[in-house]
């Protein structure tokens, strides 16, 4: 038993997360983060905001360096690539997840560092 599926509590109330396995840049270990993440269609994104503080949380750090990761979500589980979203398509699910979950905004607000968005592209898609 490694972690309960389905939410977690932050600010705005309970979100779906899933559990990021991913290899330590520094460390070459599996690590595992539990993560909030938003859902459209096939697609499924994570966002890099840790609380708008000025540094990249480490789990997003690691995916830099290596974006071969798995994701687990409920009893669901897969391995992913990761990538870091620019342009139209970040906005596109920036204002999507904005509209969410807003406390993003005030993630954003508190740090010059654009916080990146991130899709999980994964090997199979998970049941809706």
């Amino acid at each position: 038993h490694l972690w309960d599926p389905g939410v977690i509590g932050v600010p705005g109330g309970p979100v779906p997360c899933l559990l990021l396995h991913h290899v330590g840049r520094k460390s070459g270990r599996t690590l595992n983060s539990i993560l909030q993440y938003y859902r459209r269609g096939d697609e499924v994104v994570i966002v890099a905001s840790k609380g708008g503080l000025p540094q990249h949380p480490v789990w997003y750090l690691n995916l830099l360096a290596q974006p071969d990761c798995e994701v687990q979500i409920g009893r669901f589980r897969t391995r992913a690539r990761a990538r870091t979203l620019t342009g139209a398509e970040r906005e596109a699910w920036w204002t999507r997840i904005v509209a969410e979950q807003p406390v993003q905004l005030e993630y954003q607000a508190r740090t010059t560092r654009e916080i990146p968005v991130v899709v999980l592209e994964l090997a199979e898609v998970p049941p809706a």
